[in-house]
């Protein structure tokens, strides 16, 4: 099924001085787009990483949701000193949240074992009423099965999302069934060396960027 993607306008109090589009995804028929950019400010020199790097480096979000095994889950206590990717989206989602959870999948499965215990891939569920702990579990193990599946109070996931310029929505429900949740497709990734947002990976990042970068965060390599 076709996806709706459109770019979204950030509302986070960002330092503003690059334009990159936020791009979301549906599960609603069609395709458009829109003329609304999100401005995140980025060095684009002497990085190791092929990811954008954010010169403002934002803290995790203070957000506490249900894992996949049905237990409250503490992102910025349980993932702290750790390298970790976090993407926030919905398992019925056609194309942008499979494709981006795929191909991170594949980059963590080309490490050695050691170094992808160093790394959290944590996936915030952005249609909490049908992504139970078992559908995210279910979801994510066809791409890692230790990646990490949050659901929960949609309104906490849309307060923690607005502080990294990500834009959630509220899910609809079209008149078919299907299930339209628009929200940034960005990836952010945090250095384990103070648990901040240092990367950005846009819609449309290749396996292969994602491979060369977590090759490096799982050292803990500056960015």
């Amino acid at each position: 099924m076709a996806s709706t993607h459109r770019r979204l306008l950030g509302t986070a109090a960002l330092a503003l001085s690059a334009a990159l589009a936020l791009t979301a995804c549906s599960s609603s028929g069609g395709s458009g787009s829109g003329d609304s950019p999100a401005k995140v400010s980025k060095e684009s020199s002497g990085s190791p990483y092929q990811a954008s790097v954010l010169k403002k480096h934002f803290d995790k979000p203070d957000l506490v949701l249900t894992d996949t095994s049905d237990r409250p889950y503490d992102l910025r206590k349980q993932t702290a000193g750790k390298a970790t990717l976090l993407f926030f989206g919905y398992t019925s989602c056609p194309d942008v949240c499979p494709t981006t959870m795929g191909d991170i999948g594949v980059a963590m499965s080309k490490l050695p074992a050691e170094d992808r215990k160093k790394i959290d891939v944590v996936f915030v569920s952005t249609d909490p009423e049908r992504d139970t702990p078992k559908v995210l579990r279910t979801w994510l193990d066809s791409m890692g099965t230790d990646f990490i599946g949050l659901t929960g109070d949609l309104a906490k996931v849309k307060e923690a999302a607005k502080p990294l310029g990500i834009l959630v929505e509220d899910p609809i429900v079209n008149a078919n069934g299907t299930v339209t949740s628009t929200h940034g497709a960005q990836v952010l990734g945090f250095l384990p060396s103070d648990d901040k947002a240092h990367l950005l990976y846009m819609s449309g990042t290749t396996m292969e960027t994602f491979a060369h970068d977590v090759a490096l965060l799982a050292k803990g390599v500056p960015a």
